[in-house]
């Protein structure tokens, strides 16, 4: 009893828990040795609280009993806490005594090995997030102390305080910046040197919400802390993927204000996109329930770690559940200081074995939903846009199974990227879509047809007539449909078909980019296929004026493209029954402009054909856009792609289609420039006495007539004149009803 009166004034209660074995009792006599000294500080009592420290530091923190060395140490700890809203006290001799005394505290604590931190970590966690600077500078100056004392492991709770210290990092006081600063840098090179100590997973989410701020310095040091993360972490950190691109990826935009931020923003995007690996597609569905990191966490954070990702995009007030105080407090704007670790070495790499591999998993949900919400956002900038398309070609190569579910959601937002100011954007954009339509994947998912012959209209696509199909002969059965090969899968003629949509509905993109898109495909995807199965939609299609313009570009790009140099040699010779199939397919399409359709049999030297053609078109509305396009077809037989053309005019005797169908072409020319050049070319033309020919002669014809004989030109003239008929129909019916809208006007 007489030990209790001397160690007033604390209340026996007090003595006795501080003595107790008990950690939880030697915490509420913790709290009430808090208590008391703020009364004392009330009181202006200095006396009583030099004695409180004392009796802690004598009876207690040096005492030969284990449990009542815990309790001093436990207690002064209390008392530092209590003392340090003293800090802020305006009256300097106040002020210095306090600091006196912390440093008296802290004396203590870095001599005894035995300093109860599990006590001390609640304490300075409800402490820390105070906005008043004095009692910040406090906090970190203790942080600093605990950090340098050898035998103290703050690592283990800096879960706990991490988020605290990102908002003291805030502070408007540059000192305490800095303080903060130093602080955070001597963590991450403790991250650093014991990789494997470090729980990565409870303080993924705490990064992802400053990585996010408004200040730059909160931003660049957090951003440096994710880089170290998913770097020594590895695919601990797959969990909160759609986190992490969250924060990430509107970086990747920034200018060069925001340089370093960007830098290291754009080596985390890197690092993360590596994580993900081929089996992350075959991992087995109920193997997706665990979601294990490899170090021990709290059950917080762990039970749902991506429950970010349930939101279309990642909300950092979503976190503060986990961690008790709102991110929004600190707005202030810092100054943007190169981070003290935004150099240190990646010496220590944490490895994750296989079994980890196994335990953590890849949720692509909440990727895509993230990336998805990028790519709808028009405001990001165009660097974010290529990231997300690149993640989204990398998802697909590594994990195309489980990428194939998401593919209908993402295949409108990819149609409309098409239309995305930046070549670049639309290069990665194509690469994406490519990958989708020749991805083995794609066929077996059941999403799309088999084949184009299985292809309905929907709301986005073109709208087919069911009558179509009538127009093919017996003869040419099924060469309408899209080609079936193993490269292309069931979405490959979706994605034509609704391609030719967006360009149908925008004209301005297929003006600036339509001939730019069809050509990248064709060094995607194989060029055969692109302009058959497109040749065979805009055969079905009812906007005949569309088609009209449709089929002049992509003879163009077949006639003037070097990414179509193979497919030009392919028709040119018609040697093979695949090469006089794509030309009978490409010819019925064709026919919707008939100056198009003798530049094809041009290329294909179906030159009698032609000369049959050009009689037909006397038959022709012969408007101003038809002169115009023999215009073109002109200048385009000067160049270099119809060379062979211009020699086989040395051969009169076994080309004289070829000179009658030119002549013809001059027939229909005024008196152009146009006409100049190919008459000067006719009168290059040797002996004109050897063009003359009858129906009854029968010129000798080499190989390649022969094979291509087996072709119904006949039935493919007739095809010609119902498709032009078509076509003078629907110009009758524009002008009707423009003439009916002009009687309107005037009446």
């Amino acid at each position: 009893m007489n030990a209790e009166r001397d160690l007033a004034p604390l209340a026996p209660s007090v003595v006795r828990a501080l003595n107790d074995k008990l950690y939880e009792k030697r915490k509420v006599a913790a709290l009430e040795i808090e208590k008391l000294v703020r009364e004392f500080v009330a009181q202006n009592n200095t006396s009583q609280i030099k004695h409180v420290i004392q009796i802690l530091s004598q009876e207690f923190a040096l005492s030969q009993h284990p449990h009542s060395r815990k309790g001093g140490l436990i207690g002064l700890a209390a008392c530092s806490i209590a003392l340090g809203k003293l800090a802020a006290d305006p009256d300097p001799n106040v002020k210095s005594g306090s600091e006196l005394l912390d440093r008296l505290l802290k004396d203590i604590v870095t001599e005894s090995n035995q300093f109860d931190l599990v006590g001390f970590i609640p304490l300075l966690r409800e402490r820390i997030y105070s906005n008043n600077q004095y009692a910040r500078q406090f906090i970190i100056s203790w942080i600093l102390v605990l950090e340098s004392v050898p035998d103290i492991n703050l690592l283990d709770y800096l879960p706990e305080i991490l988020d605290g210290l990102f908002q003291i990092l805030g502070d408007n006081s540059k000192e305490i910046r800095k303080m903060c600063e130093v602080a955070l840098g001597e963590f991450l090179k403790e991250i650093k040197k014991n990789p494997s100590c470090v729980k990565f997973a409870e303080m993924a989410n705490i990064l992802v919400i400053h990585c996010q701020a408004a200040d730059d310095l909160i931003q660049l040091t957090a951003m440096c802390w994710m880089r170290e993360f998913i770097q020594l972490a590895g695919r601990v950190m797959l969990p909160y993927s759609s986190g992490i691109l969250t924060a990430v990826l509107p970086c990747l935009s920034y200018d060069d204000r925001k340089k370093n931020i960007k830098e290291v923003a754009n080596v985390c995007n890197q690092s993360l996109m590596k994580l993900v690996i081929p089996e992350d597609d075959e991992m087995d569905e109920a193997k997706q329930s665990m979601t294990l990191p490899a170090e021990p966490t709290s059950e917080e954070s762990l039970s749902k770690p991506e429950a970010v990702s349930s939101d279309q995009c990642f909300s950092a007030t979503h976190q503060q559940a986990a961690f008790g105080k709102s991110c929004h407090e600190r707005e202030q704007e810092g100054s943007l200081d190169a981070s003290s670790d935004s150099n240190f070495s990646n010496s220590s790499v944490f490895t994750v074995t296989s079994s980890e591999k196994i335990q953590v998993t890849l949720n692509l949900d909440g990727i895509v939903q993230v990336l998805d919400c990028h790519l709808h956002d028009t405001s990001i900038g165009m660097m974010t846009r290529i990231a997300v398309l690149k993640w989204l070609y990398h998802l697909y190569i590594k994990t195309p199974r489980k990428m194939f579910r998401h593919t209908d959601s993402l295949f409108p937002i990819l149609l409309r990227t098409l239309s995305d100011e930046s070549d670049e954007v639309i290069l990665k954009d194509l690469e994406v879509l490519a990958e989708i339509a020749s991805s083995p994947a794609g066929q077996t998912e059941g999403h799309g047809p088999s084949d184009g012959s299985d292809v309905r209209p929907g709301p986005v696509e073109l709208h087919v007539p069911a009558r179509a199909g009538q127009l093919s002969s017996s003869g040419t059965k099924g060469l309408e449909c899209s080609p079936s090969t193993p490269t292309m899968n069931s979405y490959f003629y979706k994605f034509m078909i609704n391609l030719l949509k967006r360009f149908s509905s925008e004209r301005k993109l297929l003006e600036t980019r339509g001939a730019f898109i069809i050509r990248q495909l064709c060094l995607l995807l194989n060029a055969e296929n692109i302009f058959h199965s497109m040749a065979d939609i805009l055969l079905r299609e009812e906007d005949l004026k569309f088609a009209s313009t449709m089929v002049h570009t992509l003879n163009t790009i077949l006639l003037t493209s070097s990414e179509l140099f193979q497919l030009r040699n392919q028709l040119k010779d018609l040697k093979t029954p695949e090469s006089r199939n794509l030309f009978c397919c490409l010819y019925r399409s064709w026919c919707h402009n008939p100056v198009t359709t003798v530049s094809l049999c041009f290329l294909t030297q179906n030159y009698k054909h032609a000369y049959d053609l050009i009689q037909k078109f006397g038959d022709l509305e012969v408007t101003v856009d038809f002169l115009t396009e023999v215009d073109k077809l002109v200048q385009l037989i000067e160049c270099p792609i119809f060379t062979y053309l211009r020699l086989q005019l040395l051969d009169v005797k076994n080309n004289p289609y070829l000179i009658k169908a030119l002549y013809g072409l001059l027939m229909l020319l005024p008196q152009s420039s146009a006409f100049q050049l190919l008459s000067h070319r006719l009168q290059c033309v040797p002996n004109p006495e050897l063009m003359q020919t009858t129906d009854g002669t029968k010129p000798s014809t080499s190989f390649k007539r022969a094979s291509a004989s087996n072709i119904d030109y006949t039935e493919l003239l007739q095809h010609f004149e119902k498709v032009q008929n078509k076509h003078l129909e629907a110009r009758h019916q524009r002008a009707g009803r423009a003439e009916q809208l002009d009687r309107r006007v005037v009446l």
